[in-house]
């Protein structure tokens, strides 16, 4: 007989997609930052927001990519350049000192963005 068997061919196929659908959302990963917790409503936007995350050392994450302050402008600028809605979400770690988050914050409005968000823990 020199036909080939399929059916293994496709279990072993199977199998592999199932392992790689459960370990991919483990593969996300993220910077993490300890969050200030608040009583707040979701806010709905229609657009992805870029997502800028400055943890505890005072590191600027844009989306997962790390970028200094002096660049932070310039890179939102581009970003945002073809967009209709010029939206930021930011996430600060709660420990940070404040003059931090507002200098992040400076940035992102001297780039042009007219919506800047705060990301927020729920209060249990």
């Amino acid at each position: 007989m020199s036909d080939i068997n399929v059916t293994p061919l496709v279990d072993v196929m199977l199998v592999l997609l199932v392992i790689f659908m459960v370990t991919a959302p483990m593969m996300m990963q993220g910077v993490e930052v300890n969050l200030p917790t608040t009583k707040t409503a979701p806010v709905k936007s229609q657009e992805d927001p870029l997502i800028l995350t400055v943890d505890k050392k005072g590191d600027i994450y844009m989306e997962n990519h790390l970028i200094k302050i002096e660049d932070l402008g310039k890179k939102v600028e581009t970003i945002f350049k073809y967009r209709r809605e010029k939206e930021v979400l930011l996430r600060a770690d709660k420990d940070l000192p404040y003059g931090m988050v507002i200098k992040v914050m400076a940035e992102v409005k001297r780039a042009g963005v007219t919506k800047l968000g705060m990301v927020t823990q729920p209060l249990d």
